[in-house]
């Protein structure tokens, strides 16, 4: 017994992995802890057979819209898509123009240090790809809102 606890036995509490427990399971490798104090924070159970609490699912009159609100949203939607599509190309542009068909202009420093250089040639190289894919799926992410727009499928 610990003074100041009274009658309360103090229990030996394990760590097993990044769970902290009094009662250690024999088949993961459990350490027990020494000194100090460990503060336990009520929580949630989490359910260990796998169920999740049931979330309320809308009905589908619950989620359905007017079709001029719709289309607004459409609208609104594909506004933004174009406005993203516009960045992305000039981004594109700009990392052509540095490209320069693979052969960048080197920096002061890089004359020195190919090394450099060639780390800058294959950022271009994956900023490029990243970027006309980019532009790729906003294309297909346009195309598909102004079919549903026009009143499409």
């Amino acid at each position: 017994m610990v003074a100041g606890l009274g009658a309360q036995e103090v229990a030996r509490v394990y760590r097993c992995g990044n769970e902290y427990t009094n009662q250690p399971d024999p088949a993961r490798q459990c350490q027990p802890l020494r000194g100090g104090h460990v503060t336990v924070i009520e929580g949630t159970r989490v359910s260990r057979t796998g169920e999740t609490a049931a979330m309320p699912v809308p009905s589908s009159s619950d989620t359905k819209v007017e079709g001029a609100q719709q289309r607004q949203r459409d609208l609104q939607a594909q506004a933004v898509l174009q406005a993203e599509l516009q960045k992305a190309q000039a981004q594109r542009q700009e990392l052509l123009r540095q490209w320069n068909q693979g052969e960048p202009e080197r920096l002061a420093d890089e004359h020195k240090q190919p090394q450099k250089y060639q780390e800058r040639v294959a950022q271009l190289r994956a900023a490029l790809q990243r970027v006309e894919a980019d532009v790729a799926g906003l294309q297909r992410e346009l195309g598909r809102v102004s079919s549903s727009a026009q009143g499409g499928p």
